[in-house]
C-alpha cells in the first residue's frame, strides 16, 4: 500500500501577500462607505436645518377667547377694535365747535347701554370739518354749520356724540368719526326750552372739575378706555349736588362706571357690568 504523501498546509509567500491585499482593499471600501454614510447623514441633517429656518414653523390656532364674550362684551371690542380717536381728542374737536362752549356729555356709541337715538342728518345737510382752535359758534337757535360737505353723515363707523354748552345753557349736538376724528356734524339741539337751558348752566357752574379731570380719576381706579362722559346730578340729592359719570371698559371688556364728584374729584359711585 502506497502512502500519500502528507500535504503541505503552509501558504507560500505569494499567496500570504494576495490574502493581505485583499483584506486591505476590503477594510478600505468598509471605511468608505461608512464616511459616504456619515457624510450623507450630516447632509440631510444639514438640509434639514436649513429648511427649518425657511418655512415657519405649522402652530395649531388656539380657540378665539370672543365665544366666552357676552353680547355686550362682543359689541363693546367690535366697536373699540375699529375705534381710533380717544376720549380726550374727541373732547377737544368737539369744544372747538362752539366758541367758549363746555364739554356736557361725550359719548361712544354702541358701547354703553344708554346711548341716545341720535339721527344722522338728512342727506345734503352741512357737516364739518375739525377745528382744534376752535370755530365760530352760530347765532343760539340756529344750525350751526362748520367746514364743507364732504363727510358723510351716517357713514360705517364708530361715531362720538358730543353736547356742548354755550354759557347760557344752549347746547350743540357734534358728532364726530371715531376714525378718522373728522366732525360729521355741528347743530343746535332744537327741543330745548327755557328750564333745560338754565339746568345745563347750573351744572356747569357747579362743575368746579372738568371732564377729563374725572375721566383721568376713573382709569386710574380701573385701567380702561374712556367710552362716556357726562355732567349730571348726584343720586339722591334735589340738584345741589353735580358728578360727572364716567364709563370705562377694561380689558375683558366689561363696563365700570364711575360718579366722580365735580367739584372734589371724589369717587362717590362704582358700579360693574357684568353683562
Amino acid at each position: 500500500m502506497r502512502l500519500e504523501p502528507r500535504r503541505n498546509n503552509r501558504l507560500s509567500p505569494r499567496s500570504r501577500n494576495l490574502r493581505a491585499t485583499g483584506a486591505a482593499a476590503c477594510l478600505a471600501a468598509a471605511a468608505l462607505l461608512l464616511t459616504a454614510c456619515g457624510q450623507s447623514s450630516d447632509s440631510a441633517t444639514s438640509a434639514a436645518t436649513e429648511a427649518a429656518k425657511v418655512l415657519p414653523q405649522k402652530t395649531t390656532a388656539s380657540p378665539s377667547a370672543t365665544a366666552d364674550l357676552t353680547e355686550d362684551q362682543q359689541e363693546r371690542k367690535r366697536v373699540l377694535d375699529a375705534t381710533e380717536v380717544t376720549f380726550d381728542d374727541a373732547a377737544t374737536t368737539a369744544v372747538g365747535e362752539v366758541a367758549g362752549g363746555k364739554l356736557v356729555d361725550l359719548d361712544l356709541e354702541g358701547v354703553d347701554d344708554d346711548d341716545r337715538d341720535e339721527s344722522p342728518s338728512p342727506a345734503g345737510s352741512p357737516t364739518g370739518s375739525p377745528s382744534p382752535t376752535g370755530g365760530t359758534a352760530s347765532p343760539t337757535g340756529s344750525p350751526a354749520t362748520t367746514g364743507s360737505s364732504s363727510a358723510s353723515p351716517g357713514a360705517e363707523g364708530p361715531v362720538w356724540v358730543a353736547e356742548v354748552a354755550e354759557k347760557d345753557g344752549t347746547v350743540h349736538t357734534v358728532r364726530i368719526n371715531a376714525v378718522d376724528g373728522k366732525v360729521i356734524e355741528a347743530r343746535v339741539d332744537a327741543d330745548q326750552d327755557a328750564e333745560d337751558k338754565k339746568q345745563t348752566a347750573d351744572r356747569l357752574a357747579q362743575a368746579t372739575q372738568t371732564p377729563e379731570q374725572a375721566a383721568k380719576v376713573a382709569t386710574e381706579k380701573k385701567k380702561g378706555t374712556v367710552t362716556s362722559v357726562g355732567l349730571d346730578e348726584a343720586d339722591g340729592n334735589d340738584g345741589s349736588s353735580v358728578v360727572w359719570s364716567v364709563d370705562v371698559v377694561g380689558s375683558d371688556w366689561k363696563k365700570t362706571t364711575f360718579d366722580v364728584d365735580a367739584k372734589n374729584d371724589t369717587i362717590v359711585r362704582e358700579e360693574t357690568d357684568n353683562d
